[in-house]
């Protein structure tokens, strides 16, 4: 069976890296130290500070373990290979809004590292599935929660 990849621009895999990192090293070590105090008050059966410093370990644990799989499984989208005339993965959008003219600019990435308060966006939502392989100039209608958005595609990169 073939592993899954994951694209990430390098700014993603960098932000990977640096939680990865936090998570072996201080993280683990503020765990163990909890661990520790909460085994000093004796009895575990009604420890819940221990219980709980447990389980903030097993889901330390297993983030790391989700991190190592997804650095293991990256592949890095290069810059060069960007689109600079249609929309495509790890590239810039500006997108207006055709019904009150306001312009907003996103990275389209993947899921994996989407956040939208960065406005990063990812291909699989419904506003990046809509502009992906589309030209500046084209207009997309997207159907969201808040009902169908109209957008023009005014920069590209």
């Amino acid at each position: 069976m073939t592993e899954q990849t994951y694209d990430f621009t390098l700014e993603g895999i960098n932000r990977l890296k640096e939680e990865l990192e936090k998570r072996k090293t201080e993280d683990r070590s503020e765990i163990a130290e909890r661990i520790k105090v909460a085994l000093s008050f004796g009895d575990l059966s009604e420890n819940s500070e221990y219980d709980e410093a447990k389980m903030a370990q097993a889901m330390n644990e297993g983030r790391i373990a989700e991190l190592e799989n997804l650095l293991k499984n990256a592949r890095l989208i290069e810059e060069d290979d960007i689109s600079k005339t249609k929309v495509a993965l790890g590239g810039k959008v500006t997108l207006q809004d055709v019904e009150t003219k306001e312009e907003t600019e996103y990275t389209l990435v993947s899921s994996k590292e989407e956040d939208i308060f960065e406005r990063k966006i990812s291909t699989e939502s419904p506003v990046g599935a809509a502009i992906v392989g589309k030209k500046k100039g084209q207009s997309v209608s997207v159907a969201t929660p808040r009902g169908i958005l109209r957008y023009k595609i005014v920069k590209i990169g």
